[in-house]
C-alpha cells in the first residue's frame, strides 16, 4: 500500500517489504552468505580445476590510478561490460540497483537524473555526485545521463571523493570507461533487442587493429518505445522515447609506454512528454493522465575527449582533455489538467571545457625507504570552464496570473546566462611498511562565478527585474585513511574526509535568494574487504557518518511551478552500513547480494521554504537497499550453453522533499532473463519489474493539484527478446 501523505518512519523503517521485519532479513542474508561460502568449499573439493572457480577479477579507477577495489580503502562497486550486457543496461540508473546505499531519482526524461549516494543528493546545476566519462566530467547533470554504448565499465564510489576530484564529489563519482579499441584483431558485436511498448533497438560496435601500434572502433545504435502514460483526453500516449547515439574511437600507441585515445560521442534523443500528474491520481490510475497540451522533450549532447599516458622508469604522467556541449529543448503543460491554463517552453544549452594533468609514481617502481617502507604518490592540475544558457517561457491564459487580467501572459523567468572559471591541484602519498598503509591527500579548489539573471512579462504587468553579479569560493579538502592486511585476502580500513561544494547562482530563484553559499561535510568511514575459500567468495562491509554544515537542496520556487533553486537549508546527519556479497556456489551457478542502510535526519534549526525540518528526513533517500539473485550456466550439446538469471532489488521507504509531506512505501522489483548461446550467436527473453509492481519513485510539491503533489509513475513491466551476434 502507498500512501499520499506522510509516512510514518518508525513502522517504515521497522519492516522491508510488506511486513518483513529486520530480524527475519537479517537470518535471510546469514542464510544466502552461508550457502556461497558452504558451497564454494563443496565446489573446491569437487572441482580440479579451481581457478574456473574463482570471481572474476576487477580493475577500478577510483582514486584515479588502476588498481584492484580489493585493496582500496573506499567503497566502490563495479559494474562490468559483461553484466552490462547481460542485464541489458543502456542507462547508469539502471546500474545502481547492485550497488547499496544507490538510488537514482531520475524522470523517464535522459536530462533529470539526480543519483543519491547514503542520503547526498543536489540539484543539476551543482551536483554532490559528479559522473566521469573517461576520465571528463559532467559538469551539469543534464548531459550525465548518457546511453551506455561500447562501455567496458561503470564504477559506482561512494563517499566523499573531495581530496582527489574536486567540489562536486562530496557524496562519491560515478565512473563509466569506454571499452578500447582491439590491437590485435577485429571484433564486433551487434545486439537487437525487441518488446511490448513497441520497444526496438538496435546498437552495435566494431573494433580492430589499423597497423601495430594504432586501431578503431565504431559503435552506433537507436533505440524508440511508445509511452508508457495515456493523455485520457486524446488516446495518445504522451511520454514516447527516441534517440540516436554513437561513438568513434582512434587508439594510437607510439610506443610500448606511450598511448593515445581520441573519442568522440554524441546522442540526439527526440522525446515525448514528461509523464506528470497529480500523485494521488498516479496511485489510484497508474499511467493515466489528462492534458490539453502534449509537448516534447529533446536532448542533443556532443563530446570529444582526448587522453594520453605516458609510463617512464620512475614516474607516470597523463592528461585528459574534454569538451562537452549539450542543448536540450522541453516544452510541456504546465498546469497538467484538461484546462488550458498553462504551457512552458525552456531551452538550455552549456559548453564546458576541462584539462586535467596528473604525474604519478611508477606502478611497478614506486620509491623504498628501506626496512619495507614504500611511497606511492600522485598529484595534479585540474582546469575548467563552463557557460550555461538557459530561456524558459511561461504561457498563462486569461485570468491565471490574477483575476483582473483578462488577457494572456507570457512570463520569461529566467533568461539567464552563467559562467565558471575553476582550478584545483591535488595530491595525494601513501606509505606502506609491512601490512600497514597510510594515505594522507589534499586539494585546494579556486573558482570564480558571473552571473546575468532577467525576469519579465509581456505584456508588462509587472517591472522587469535584473541581477547581475560575481562570487569566487575557494577551499582546502584534506582526507586522511588508513588500512591494514589482516591477511592477504583480508583489509580492514578507516578514513576521514572532508566534502566540499561550492556556492553559485540560481538561474531563477525568489527575490534575494539568487545566490547560495557552500556546503561542507565531514565523512567517517570504516570497513573490511575480503576473499574466501580460494578467492571464490568476495564479502565487504562498511559503515559511514556524514556531518553536514549549509546543505544545499533543491527547494521549489512558489511563484513559478515545476521551477527549483539551490538553496542552504542547514545541517544534516547520515550514518548507515553496507554489506556486499559475490561469489560462485558450484560451477555453473553464482549467488550476489547487496544490503545497504540509512538513517539521515536534518539537525536542529534547518528550515526549507520557511518550514522548519528539524528532524525531518532526508529526501529520495530510502531507509535501506537490498539486492540479491543468482546466475546459472549450463553447457548442452556441442558449443551451446543455457543460461538463466534472476535478481530482485528493494528501495525502503523514502519522503519526496525535506517538509516530509508525501513519500513512497518500500516497493520490490524482479527481473528475469534466460537464453542459449551457441557459438557467436545469443538469444535470450527477458522481463523486468516482472510482478508489475507499482510505485512512484519521484515526486514534488505543486500548488494546485488535490494532493499538492506530482510526480511519475516507475517503469511498468516490460517483456521482449532480444538477439546478439558477437564475432
Amino acid at each position: 500500500m502507498t500512501r499520499t501523505g506522510p509516512i510514518n518512519s518508525r513502522r517504515a523503517r521497522g519492516t522491508l517489504v510488506k511486513g518483513v521485519p529486520y530480524r527475519r532479513f537479517a537470518v535471510g542474508a546469514l542464510a544466502v552468505a552461508g550457502l556461497l561460502l558452504t558451497g564454494a568449499r563443496d565446489a573446491s573439493a569437487q572441482s580440479g580445476d579451481p581457478l574456473r572457480m574463482t570471481a572474476p577479477p576487477e580493475t577500478v579507477t577510483a582514486q584515479k590510478e588502476d588498481a584492484d577495489p580489493q585493496g582500496l580503502p573506499v567503497s566502490v562497486t563495479g559494474i562490468s561490460k559483461e553484466l552490462l550486457g547481460i542485464e541489458g543496461i543502456t542507462s547508469i540508473g539502471d546500474a545502481a540497483i547492485f550497488a547499496p546505499n544507490t538510488f537514482f531519482s531520475e524522470f523517464q526524461a535522459r536530462k533529470l537524473s539526480f543519483p543519491v549516494f547514503r542520503g547526498i543528493t543536489s540539484g543539476p546545476g551543482n551536483p554532490a555526485i559528479t559522473t566521469y566519462v573517461d576520465g571528463v566530467p559532467m559538469i551539469h547533470t543534464n548531459a550525465s545521463s548518457i546511453e551506455l554504448i561500447d562501455v567496458e565499465q561503470i564504477e559506482l564510489v561512494r563517499g566523499g571523493q573531495s581530496a582527489l576530484f574536486g567540489r562536486n564529489a562530496l557524496g562519491g563519482i560515478v565512473n563509466v570507461a569506454s571499452s578500447r579499441p582491439s590491437l590485435t584483431k577485429w571484433t564486433g558485436a551487434l545486439s537487437v533487442p525487441l518488446g511490448n511498448y513497441a520497444a526496438r533497438e538496435a546498437r552495435g560496435v566494431v573494433s580492430g587493429p589499423l597497423s601495430g601500434r594504432s586501431a578503431i572502433s565504431v559503435a552506433a545504435g537507436r533505440s524508440a518505445r511508445h509511452g508508457f502514460t495515456t493523455n485520457v483526453l486524446s488516446g495518445d500516449d504522451i511520454d514516447r522515447r527516441g534517440n540516436t547515439f554513437a561513438k568513434a574511437q582512434l587508439l594510437w600507441t607510439p610506443a610500448t609506454n606511450w598511448e593515445t585515445r581520441l573519442i568522440v560521442g554524441g546522442e540526439r534523443a527526440r522525446d515525448g512528454d514528461y509523464a506528470l500528474a497529480d500523485l494521488g491520481s498516479l496511485r489510484t490510475s497508474p499511467f493515466r493522465t489528462a492534458r490539453d497540451f502534449e509537448g516534447h522533450t529533446d536532448r542533443d549532447v556532443v563530446s570529444g575527449t582526448l587522453l594520453t599516458r605516458h609510463a617512464g622508469g620512475r614516474m607516470t604522467w597523463s592528461t585528459a582533455t574534454g569538451i562537452v556541449h549539450w542543448k536540450t529543448t522541453d516544452e510541456t503543460d504546465l498546469d497538467y489538467s484538461p484546462f488550458p491554463a498553462a504551457t512552458r517552453l525552456n531551452d538550455e544549452k552549456a559548453t564546458q571545457f576541462t584539462e586535467e594533468i596528473r604525474f604519478a609514481s611508477a606502478t611497478a617502481a614506486p620509491s623504498s625507504f628501506g626496512n619495507g617502507t614504500i611511497l606511492r604518490w600522485q598529484g595534479g592540475i585540474f582546469l575548467f570552464t563552463q557557460g550555461y544558457d538557459q530561456n524558459a517561457v511561461n504561457s498563462y491564459s486569461p485570468f491565471v496570473v490574477s483575476q483582473q487580467i483578462p488577457f494572456a501572459v507570457q512570463q520569461t523567468s529566467p533568461l539567464a546566462t552563467l559562467d565558471d572559471l575553476g582550478v584545483g591541484v591535488y595530491g595525494q602519498a601513501t606509505v606502506t611498511r609491512n601490512r600497514l598503509d597510510v594515505a594522507l591527500g589534499a586539494r585546494v579548489d579556486h573558482e570564480s562565478k558571473d552571473a546575468s539573471l532577467d525576469s519579465s512579462y509581456a505584456p508588462v504587468i509587472a517591472a522587469p527585474t535584473h541581477v547581475s553579479g560575481d562570487r569566487s569560493f575557494s577551499n582546502v579538502s584534506p582526507q586522511v585513511s588508513v588500512a591494514y592486511r589482516l591477511h592477504p585476502n583480508r583489509m580492514a580500513y578507516v578514513s576521514v574526509t572532508s566534502g566540499y561544494k561550492s556556492g553559485g547562482f540560481n538561474p531563477a530563484a525568489p527575490s534575494g535568494a539568487e545566490s547560495f553559499g557552500e556546503e561542507h561535510t565531514w565523512q567517517t568511514e570504516g570497513g573490511v574487504k575480503t576473499m574466501w575459500a580460494s578467492g571464490r567468495v568476495r564479502a565487504n562491509a562498511a559503515f559511514f557518518v556524514i556531518n553536514w554544515d549549509d546543505m544545499q537542496l533543491n527547494v521549489p520556487i512558489p511563484q513559478v511551478p515545476t521551477q527549483f533553486f539551490v538553496a542552504n537549508v542547514g545541517g544534516a546527519r547520515s550514518a548507515g552500513v553496507e554489506v556486499e556479497l559475490n561469489g560462485r556456489a558450484t560451477r555453473n551457478l553464482e549467488l550476489f547480494g547487496s544490503v545497504g542502510y540509512t538513517h539521515g535526519r536534518f539537525s536542529d534549526g534547518s528550515v526549507s521554504s520557511g518550514v522548519d525540518i528539524s528532524g525531518n528526513d532526508l529526501p529520495n533517500t530510502p531507509a535501506y537497499t537490498t539486492t540479491f539473485g543468482a546466475e546459472y550456466r549450463q553447457q548442452v550439446a556441442g558449443n551451446a550453453s543455457l543460461f538463466g538469471r534472476g535478481e530482485v532489488a528493494i528501495m525502503g521507504a523514502f519522503q519526496y522533499d525535506p517538509q516530509n509531506g508525501a513519500g513512497q512505501d518500500s516497493y520490490a522489483l524482479t527481473n528475469l532473463r534466460a537464453g542459449v548461446q551457441k557459438g557467436q550467436i545469443v538469444v535470450d527473453g527477458w522481463i523486468k519489474n516482472a510482478f508489475d509492481q507499482r510505485y512512484v519513485p519521484l515526486a514534488f510539491p505543486y500548488p494546485g493539484q488535490p494532493s499538492g503533489y506530482v510526480g511519475e509513475n516507475g517503469r511498468p513491466r516490460t517483456i521482449g527478446v532480444t538477439i546478439g551476434l558477437r564475432f
